[in-house]
């Protein structure tokens, strides 16, 4: 059995074992990002804040990794771009509207150029399977990009929470279909 075969019965072992916690989990997910749609704004803010404190963390570690393989030496790169991802982090824990308003415009650069990828990459493939989807997917996606970046910066109270919430009411909703279909096959095996 292949390595990916055993994490994935690993994984539906441990789903099989923990279905209701998967189901709770999933509304919790899914309450979470009906609020997060709802208030767009503040979970933008939370996002950035966490977004923050994440880059903190990161920018420490790696200076820390700096000091260990000697900083004013094969480290000083290391160490000075730990220092500018830690400061960056400062910056958005101390200004969280403004590195929203960052955070915005690299989303909507972001959907353009993926957009735009995902166009290129439909039209080369055609007219394999797929293709059609691959291509709504791009036009959706850069009319998002664009979108995002025409609105800014009123773009950016919106954009990152509701998308952040979208993330969860889908990853929730897919949590509590697994959950179900899961318990629901278990009971059938076990009646």
């Amino acid at each position: 059995m292949s390595e990916h075969t055993e994490v994935a019965s690993g994984l539906l072992d441990g789903i099989k074992k923990n279905a209701r916690l998967v189901v709770i989990v999933g509304f919790l997910m899914l309450i979470c990002g009906i609020f997060a749609i709802g208030s767009p704004l503040v979970a933008g803010v939370y996002v950035t804040i966490f977004v923050g404190a994440m880059l903190i963390v990161g920018g420490l570690a790696q200076c820390f990794l700096a000091f260990q393989a000697g900083a004013f030496g094969k480290g000083l790169l290391i160490f000075v771009v730990g220092a500018l991802t830690a400061v960056a982090g400062f910056y958005l824990l101390n200004q969280p509207l403004a590195g929203l308003a960052s955070i915005t415009i690299i989303l909507a650069a972001y959907f353009v150029i993926a957009g735009i990828s995902e166009l290129v990459s439909a039209f080369q493939i055609r007219p394999a399977d797929g293709w059609g989807l691959m291509l709504f997917s791009g036009i959706v996606t850069l009319l998002l990009g664009i979108m995002i970046w025409r609105q800014f910066p009123l773009s950016g109270a919106w954009a990152v929470g509701v998308l952040f919430g979208l993330k969860l009411v889908l990853g929730g909703w897919s949590l509590i279909f697994i959950g179900r279909s899961v318990r629901g096959a278990v009971k059938d095996v076990a009646g």
